[in-house]
């Protein structure tokens, strides 16, 4: 197994991150590494996602977490091994968000396969963690 997690602290409410989350439609609007994201069916777990990164084909993914304004995880499988990318997000004093993005990669091709692909895929965690904090701060707070 492979794993990289990378970390923030938004001084924005983990329900204002989760409502960014939850609108996977809308992700391009704060995920620069994304051309293209369309969910087929509602936010929950077993709904398929495709997504078209920036110059490659499109690929597909399954929802495989949904805990509101906690957790959400999907899995691509991918030439042998399983792609299990997750957003944890952990409420601070506040009104603030302590965000984990973590990739996991598996499977009978991870050992060959996730030191090349690995680096490649979470070379922008960074950059699409502040464009979701950025884009949460923009966004209204959920009704109660």
């Amino acid at each position: 197994m492979w794993t990289y997690e990378y970390a923030a602290e938004a001084d924005v409410a983990p329900d204002r991150i989760w409502a960014v989350l939850a609108d996977i439609d809308g992700w391009t609007a704060w995920d620069t590494s994304m051309e293209a994201i369309a969910i087929h069916g509602p936010f929950a777990v077993g709904t398929e996602i495709s997504m078209t990164p920036a110059g490659q084909d499109p690929i597909r993914s399954t929802i495989v977490a949904v805990v509101p304004n906690e957790r959400y995880a999907d899995e691509t499988q991918f030439g042998g091994v399983t792609l299990h990318f997750s957003h944890t997000l952990h409420g601070l004093p506040g009104s603030r968000t302590r965000i984990v993005h973590r990739l996991d990669i598996t499977g009978p091709g991870a050992t060959e396969l996730a030191p090349e692909l690995g680096p490649a895929i979470t070379e922008d965690f960074p950059e699409a963690m502040a464009g979701l904090i950025a884009q949460a701060g923009r966004t209204r707070a959920p009704a109660r």
